[in-house]
């Protein structure tokens, strides 16, 4: 790819390193969220636990890496908090 200056050659080298990096992060938070909810559909509470606490810990890992918005972040670990509640009711 042709661009105008070093600067921007690096720029474009570190965007495709981080937009693989970031990829690669959000396919895994999605499938330990999948995993998750169908632990909750099924009603495994010991599963659901364990993985409920392993995606709130790679959620909050995103947003230390600048994956994800923390905002989007509270949303989702309250999203997993509510599905957790619903198991125990």
């Amino acid at each position: 790819m042709a661009v105008s200056s070093k600067s921007a050659a690096k720029r474009l080298r570190n965007s495709v390193k981080s937009n693989l990096r970031n990829r690669a992060r959000k396919s895994e938070l999605k499938t330990l969220e999948k995993n998750f909810r169908a632990a909750v559909a099924a009603g495994e509470k010991d599963t659901a636990a364990e993985l409920h606490s392993k995606c709130c810990s790679r959620v909050d890992k995103a947003v230390k890496a600048g994956t994800y918005h923390a905002n989007k972040a509270a949303n989702k670990k309250s999203q997993f908090d509510k599905l957790m509640a619903g198991m125990q009711a």
